[in-house]
């Protein structure tokens, strides 16, 4: 199988970059780094293996294609929609926010 490209939407490398501050200025350089390493493997699986992300929330918000993965050692779950030819990266969303309210915030930019 060959992977698809990522894009990764204005709002995911926002997500991104207030994640990696957020590791830097609370724990250390170390630990974003780390961060970075788990997302481009969580990218890595996604851009191969699309279909594997669960379609529960996109279900549950009635948007069609949408998925979600997690960034395996952190509490973070990346959201995309794969087309014929890429994926969209939307959203790299922690856990514990209210994620349903993060997504419909995405779509109205």
């Amino acid at each position: 199988m060959t992977a698809k490209a990522l894009v990764r939407l204005d709002a995911a490398r926002a997500d991104v970059d207030h994640v990696i501050a957020h590791y830097i200025e609370t724990a250390s350089p170390s630990v974003a780094l780390a961060f970075i390493t788990a997302l481009e493997e969580a990218y890595l699986h996604v851009s191969s293996y699309p279909a594997s992300g669960s379609p529960r929330i996109g279900r549950r918000m009635r948007l069609p294609g949408l998925r979600s993965w997690p960034i395996i050692g952190f509490p973070y779950v990346a959201f995309y929609v794969e087309h014929d030819d890429h994926i969209d990266v939307w959203r790299i969303l922690h856990t514990s926010r209210d994620i349903p309210a993060s997504l419909t915030d995405n779509l109205e930019d």
